[in-house]
Formats: C-alpha cells, structure tokens, sequence
C-alpha cells in the first residue's frame, strides 16, 4: 500500500479525519491550515545536524538531544522540515499535514552504538513494536533498527512483533486516543506535583 494511502486510511480508521467533516464536494483550494504547517524554514539537507536544527519537537515540547533514539524528521517534498521527539508526535504531523507529501522521514537507528543514534530513512528500518522497551509518548513501545538482525536481537531479549514502518505507523494511529490520554494525565500530575512543591 503506497504511504499516502495507508496515510488516509489510518485517519479515517483512527478517527482523526474530523477536521474534513464541514468539508464540501468542491475541496480542491484546501490545504494545511497556517497554525499546523511546519514553521522551520525549507532546508534541502534537514537530516543534517537535525538536533542542532530542530532541538524541540514542536507538538509536545519535548528534547529531541534527550529523546535521540526515538526521535523523528518528516521531510516533506517543499523541503519544508518537521523534527520531532518520536512517532506519536510524527504521526500528528503527518496527519495535519495531509496535503503534504513526504519526499523522506527519518528515525533514530537503535542499532547504532552511538552515543547520539544517527538517523536512518524509515523504509530501510525494521522497528520492534509493543516490546518491553519503554515507548517516548506511547504506552506501545515502536523502535526503529537499520539492521533487521538488531532488532531481531532486541525482540528475543524484549519480545515484541517486528513490523516496518507502515505497520509501525498504522499502530501509532491506533494508539493515538490512548496515548493522548495518558500523556494528558502525566502533565496534569506533574503541574499539580509542582504547584504542592512551589506552595510547600
């Protein structure tokens, strides 16, 4: 299934396509609305010195240099760049980016023994799904490995199912309730843990 397609099959399944329902027949001058277009300006190399470039990811906040081997680039084919902390905030992107086609998207490789995982284009990536591992904003771990020996490795020792990225993508959407839901609460109880540190 060509990615776009599976692109807008996961919105429809996932239920994130609402922002289509006041749509009409006649769509054909649609597209991203301004607050959801990538903001970082065109870079034909994005993948290069990507945590430097892009330090936060723009949907939750997060560290991407802390989040390194989790971390995304959705490189869309107007050079426009989107950096992300992980597949679940990369997913957001693709979704509202719709009419956006991705020329590249790249993830942190788990195989590498750096101390800053390089990254690796998704379609050369084997990524282990629902293992152990602890997931970066999923409750279902999905980590990406250039060598399919290395995550074959990884699933003996964590369990798992081994996918590539379209199934590692289709998951993503399908957790995507779940996991809002989740990451809401851990912010709650962090704001709330803070405000009884701060009156203490």
């Amino acid at each position: 299934m060509k990615r776009r397609d599976l692109l807008k099959l996961s919105l429809a399944a996932g239920g994130l396509a609402a922002t289509s329902v006041h749509a009409n027949d006649n769509c054909s001058a649609d597209g991203t609305p301004a607050q959801f277009i990538p903001k970082k300006a065109a870079d034909a190399k994005a993948h290069e010195n990507d945590i430097e470039k892009f330090p936060k990811c723009p949907y939750c906040g997060m560290d991407r240099r802390m989040f390194h081997h989790a971390r995304m680039l959705v490189h869309y084919s107007d050079d426009l760049p989107d950096g992300t902390c992980s597949l679940h905030c990369a997913s957001i992107s693709l979704a509202v980016n719709i009419d956006r086609e991705p020329k590249a998207i790249w993830v942190g490789d788990n195989a590498a023994a750096a101390e800053i995982k390089p990254l690796v284009e998704v379609d050369k990536a084997t990524f282990l799904i629902g293992s152990k591992i602890r997931g970066v904003m999923s409750k279902r771990s999905k980590v990406a490995y250039a060598s399919e020996e290395a995550a074959r490795a990884a699933q003996a020792a964590n369990g798992g199912e081994l996918g590539n990225f379209d199934t590692a993508l289709l998951a993503a959407y399908t957790d995507m309730a779940q996991d809002a839901a989740m990451v809401r609460k851990n912010r709650e109880e962090r704001r709330q843990r803070a405000m009884m540190q701060h009156k203490g």
